[in-house]
């Protein structure tokens, strides 16, 4: 039996922790702060109560796959999973609107037909069957084995089968995001239903390899769910099974250092001074603490260059008075009145006012997270760059975005919380509040994460700043290969 020492309670460093536990290791999981689950987190206020963190979930089979290998209880014994339909409804520059159906090709299809125009609908069609092909030739080795040694392979082979492209001449294939849809979209709201998908982790579609892809298709494929309750019931779920295999918590012990001995990881230094002996370390904190922790490099064989710096979230948490009317969407995705003006403020932020940028509004039905059924309780969410100082001017142009989405929104107003990316730094640690992006194939591997283990032996990354990146998928993902690391070792290839 190891003693294994985590740093840090987020989504990623509780998977890790349950499924060591499992494997027969003491773990003891320290974070700085007074409770589990990184972002996903909670905000309750007059009987109203807010994820802050992700509000929806994305491929529920990584949490269904913990719960069967760490306990007798299914997942579903634990939370009540509930799919989303629509998945979202979004409404355009041009003042187009479209519901789309939720893990239904032939229903997206016939939808954006029927909203915007005969034969759009068929053009996505096509892309979803092309994005699929690009999923399957990444879905291992990003998402269910540690990263390979060679790992530069992933970088420099573009998996998207883009359709050529004849250009003065020349014939061309689309090796960016933006590429894909302006020459096998060619629609302006096609465009925004591709792109928005990069845009809501921070990533520019001018400069997203086309790989990104997979991310409008695993959406489309496994559908989007929700966990009634909200997203923190998940959390109190992974860390109620953690506590029940012996997993020990030490809550408010931050992490001031990773100690050494031969070579080798051999425990971690509290600021009260305390040094905690261990076989093994896992870190769920980004790149630059780690460093900071066991000051000295860890980039080396096996690791990636530094990847894109992840973006920020501007976040509204809104009480109103009134019920959410009948069909009102779950979410509602109300895309930029200028795409390139939001673009370009997220890729050079230094100068200029913040234009309106693309707002998404979560409405959940649930009675859970409203004092009464008079009222109702939504969450307005954008993405900003990273290290941008945000306030309540900037809050006001995301409402003024959300009244498109939500009728009387305004008057229906009772108090409204800004969630800025400081909020996130102070809960997560992440440098500005940034949010990491899921790790994508090509781009020279500026989008891909460090991989799990380190030039240290003993010492571990998880979570969404190490391979396979952000996301509640990935972050599961994350724990999963760490685990598997541990037990196994270095020969661990990832499940089957």
């Amino acid at each position: 039996m190891a003693r294994i020492a985590v740093i840090g309670a987020g989504m990623g460093a509780l998977a890790a922790a349950a499924r060591l536990a499992v494997a027969g290791h003491r773990v003891t999981v320290y974070e700085r702060t007074d409770t589990y689950g990184g972002a996903v987190r909670r905000f309750e206020r007059d009987g109203f109560a807010f994820d802050t963190g992700p509000g929806l979930l994305p491929l529920p089979a990584v949490w269904r796959d913990l719960f069967l290998k760490t306990g007798k209880e299914p997942l579903e014994d634990l939370v009540e999973l509930v799919q989303v339909d629509p998945s979202s409804r979004h409404l355009f520059a041009d003042g187009t609107r479209v519901a789309v159906p939720n893990a239904s090709r032939a229903g997206v299809v016939s939808a954006l037909d029927e909203a915007l125009g005969a034969g759009v609908g068929q053009r996505w069609g096509d892309f979803l069957v092309r994005a699929r092909e690009a999923w399957d030739r990444t879905r291992r080795p990003l998402l269910e084995e540690p990263l390979w040694p060679n790992w530069q392979v992933l970088a420099e082979r573009e998996p998207y089968p883009a359709v050529p492209h004849k250009r003065l001449l020349r014939t061309r294939r689309a090796t960016t995001l933006a590429e894909v849809a302006d020459w096998e979209l060619r629609d302006e709201r096609l465009t925004a239903l591709l792109t928005g998908h990069a845009l809501a982790h921070g990533l520019d579609p001018r400069t997203t390899p086309a790989s990104a892809a997979v991310l409008p298709y695993l959406e489309h494929a496994f559908g989007t769910w929700y966990v009634r309750g909200g997203i923190r019931e998940l959390a109190r779920a992974v860390y109620e099974r953690c506590v029940r295999r012996r997993v020990e918590f030490v809550f408010g012990a931050e992490v001031t250092g990773i100690t050494v001995k031969d070579g080798r990881a051999a425990g971690v230094e509290l600021a009260d001074g305390t040094v905690a002996d261990a076989d093994h370390v896992v870190a769920d904190v980004d790149a630059a603490l780690l460093g900071r922790l066991t000051d000295r490099t860890l980039d080396g064989t096996g690791d990636v260059r530094p990847g894109t710096r992840g973006a920020a979230r501007l976040t509204l948490l809104l009480a109103l008075r009134g019920a959410r009317e009948a069909g009102a969407a779950h979410r509602t995705v109300v895309h930029a009145p200028d795409a390139e003006a939001e673009l370009d403020f997220l890729a050079h932020p230094g100068g200029g006012r913040l234009p309106v940028p693309t707002v998404t509004v979560l409405r959940p039905d649930d009675p859970a997270l409203r004092p009464d059924d008079a009222h109702e309780a939504a969450v307005v969410w954008a993405t900003l760059p990273a290290g941008l100082d945000t306030g309540a001017g900037h809050a006001e142009i995301l409402l003024d975005a959300a009244a498109k989405a939500v009728p009387g929104l305004r008057d229906r107003l009772l108090w409204h919380e800004i969630r800025t990316p400081a909020h996130n730094a102070a809960e997560t640690g992440a440098r500005h509040g940034a949010v990491p992006a899921p790790s994508l194939a090509a781009g020279e591997g500026g989008f891909l994460h460090p991989a799990n283990s380190t030039r240290l032996p003993g010492l571990y990354r998880v979570g969404g700043w190490s391979h396979p990146g952000g996301g509640l998928p990935h972050a599961g993902m994350s724990g999963a290969m760490v685990a598997g690391l541990v037990v196994e070792g270095p020969e661990f290839r990832g499940s089957t």
